[in-house]
């Protein structure tokens, strides 16, 4: 039975792609009690974010720390931009 909808996003690994660690690894999603972190995290699940690129990250970690965090709740930003085609 294929899974879908809330059980599919529980069931993944979500990851923090601003932080990487020294051997390479992405440091898990949220943060401890009293764990401070330097920059806002981006978050997506282990799998995407092993398929994209290094520049793919960066772009996703910069779009989302340019966004900020002005109100209660988090700001989202898409993961992926679309190319403009003329």
């Amino acid at each position: 039975m294929a899974q879908n909808g809330l059980r599919k996003w529980v069931s993944e690994k979500w990851v923090d792609i601003g932080t990487k660690r020294k051997d390479g690894s992405f440091a898990p999603c949220g943060r401890s009690k009293g764990e401070k972190r330097k920059g806002y995290p981006k978050c997506v699940p282990l799998a995407k974010a092993r398929a994209m690129s290094e520049g793919q990250r960066r772009s996703a970690v910069k779009r989302k720390r340019a966004a900020g965090n002005t109100g209660p709740k988090p700001k989202n930003v898409k993961t992926f931009t679309r190319s403009k085609k003329w």
